[in-house]
């Protein structure tokens, strides 16, 4: 099948569980700058699913010209069908699919869609491809602070298999980002780091506890013991919430 036919199949079936007149509450929640059909993450996935074996007998040239024309379309839905059609072929992501994904960071506005796509795609192919660490680091200096966050969220597989190294790295440089949705990213991939390896990560915390924002502490302890919180807090200078 062609990749413009499959994505109409596949455009048909997300509308067919969508909400007439779209969902403006949950698009809202999501941040998203596009229309919310209103389908439920499985059924979301389900229609993506069910078109599963004609994406993935194609060639990683249609399946990615494929994704393209998902994110061209106006909603929401559309676009994280484009990302997951990307993660469902992960092993055989190629240069094209990198500079596919480098595309759509710059339109990936909010939370939903930006974790979406550095959790998913983005990360696989780095912890495939680890030479394109550096340019990832790169991504946290960007004014895009979409992009730093994308950045954050690609260190999953590395935290997933308790490969800290280049997560903590990376989390340095945006330890004291001044943008909310980056520090709570932060934080949050810190908790994830936390519980792979308590130790180093609350070493990581203490030594840098001075001028880390608020939000980032208090996600990123949030499984840790109310000791520890508190002692970070004493070493930031805030007062313990």
């Amino acid at each position: 099948m062609k990749p413009e036919a499959l994505r109409t199949l596949i455009v048909k079936g997300l509308k067919s569980y969508g909400i007439t007149g779209g969902n403006p509450k949950l698009q809202a929640y999501l941040g998203s700058p596009y229309p919310v059909l209103g389908l439920s993450t499985p059924q979301l996935r389900a229609v993506v699913r069910a078109n599963e074996p004609l994406f993935k007998q194609m060639s990683i040239e249609d399946a990615n010209i494929l994704s393209s024309l998902l994110w061209t379309g106006s909603t929401y839905e559309e676009k994280i069908a484009a990302i997951i059609v990307l993660d469902r072929c992960s092993e055989r992501l190629d240069d094209e699919s990198w500079s596919i994904m480098d595309r759509m960071i710059e339109q990936a506005t909010g939370w939903a869609i930006c974790d979406s796509l550095g959790s998913g795609p983005i990360s696989s192919m780095l912890y495939r491809e680890q030479k394109r660490f550096s340019e990832v680091q790169r991504w946290t200096r960007a004014a895009n602070m979409w992009r730093r966050r994308v950045s954050i969220y690609a260190m999953n597989d590395f935290v997933r298999n308790g490969e800290l190294k280049k997560p903590f790295a990376l989390l340095e440089k945006l330890l004291r980002d001044k943008e909310f949705w980056v520090q709570r990213a932060v934080g949050t991939w810190l908790r994830e780091c936390w519980k792979k390896d308590r130790g180093r990560t609350e070493v990581f915390l203490l030594e840098r506890a001075e001028g880390l924002p608020r939000v980032v502490i208090t996600v990123a302890t949030e499984r840790a013991p109310k000791r520890f919180r508190e002692e970070l807090r004493r070493k930031k200078g805030a007062e313990a919430e």
